[in-house]
């Protein structure tokens, strides 16, 4: 599990690959990530956007970015915590990614970043 702490705010990053999901005529791999986002802090926030950096080691870097994270812009009080599961698709059977969040102080709208820490996707077989 990967962890970053960033102005009170956890981020817990686990990866799985998704074997049934992957192979097939297209040879694309995919990989399953579930974020844990926790308010360490004394006020609300609110998750508004999210920006990834994705490194594919056979078709190279991209970035996505986007409003709030699997459809929402999720709200968490004080010790409050909230997780989603999302996922990566790549041609190859090795990369990573990684990113930030904007986040919102609801008490006066002050917004600032959230790194969401570096985590390697990769098949399991691949280490062998």
């Amino acid at each position: 599990m990967q962890v970053a702490i960033t102005h009170d705010v956890k981020i817990m990053v686990e990866t799985s690959y998704q074997s049934n999901k992957s192979g097939g005529e297209n040879g694309k791999h995919m990989f399953a990530y579930r974020i844990t986002i926790e308010n360490q802090g004394e006020h609300t926030i609110k998750l508004l956007r999210r920006h990834w950096y994705i490194v594919d080691s056979l078709d190279g870097k991209s970035e996505v970015e986007g409003e709030g994270v699997v459809g929402v812009q999720p709200l968490l009080e004080p010790e409050e915590k909230y997780q989603y599961v999302s996922g990566c698709m790549l041609s190859s059977e090795l990369g990573k990614m990684h990113g930030t969040y904007l986040m919102e102080r609801q008490i006066d709208g002050k917004l600032f970043e959230v790194k969401i820490p570096e985590f390697i996707l990769c098949t399991p077989y691949i280490l062998n």
